[in-house]
C-alpha cells in the first residue's frame, strides 16, 4: 500500500510563505504525476499543481506565479512552495499520486494551511 505523508502546513500572515512536503512511500516514477490539491471549507477539492514523472510541472491559473511544485527524486518527495499567500489560500492541502493523466490512485491525509489577513 502506497502512503503519502504531508507536512509543512501551519498559520501564516497574508503575504507570507510556506513550503509543503509530500513524502511518498514508493518510487515516484511509478506514477504519472504527484500533485497537490486543496479543499477550503464549503468548497470542492481543487487541483493546485502537479509534477509529472518526466518533470513537467502544471500549475493552476489561480496560483500561477505564486506557487511552485518541484521534487527531490532521491527522497521520493514532492514539494509545494507557496509565496505571497492570501487569505483565500486557506484550505486543507492534500498530496495525491496519479495513476494516469486523469486518475488519482492515492491520497495523503492532508495538512492545514491558514492564512490570516
Amino acid at each position: 500500500q502506497v502512503q503519502l505523508v504531508e507536512s509543512g502546513g501551519g498559520l501564516v500572515q497574508s503575504g507570507g510563505s510556506l513550503r509543503l512536503s509530500c513524502q511518498v512511500s514508493a518510487n515516484i516514477f511509478r506514477f504519472y504525476a504527484v500533485g497537490w490539491s486543496r479543499q477550503a471549507p464549503g468548497k470542492q477539492r481543487e487541483l493546485v499543481a502537479r509534477i509529472t514523472n518526466v518533470g513537467n510541472s502544471e500549475v493552476e491559473d489561480s496560483v500561477k506565479g505564486r506557487f511552485t511544485v518541484f521534487r527531490e527524486i532521491s527522497k521520493n518527495t514532492v514539494y509545494l512552495q507557496m509565496n505571497s499567500l492570501k487569505p483565500e489560500d486557506t484550505a486543507v492541502y492534500y498530496c495525491s499520486a496519479y495513476l494516469d493523466a486523469d486518475r488519482i490512485g492515492y491520497w495523503g491525509r492532508g495538512t492545514q494551511v491558514t492564512v490570516s489577513s
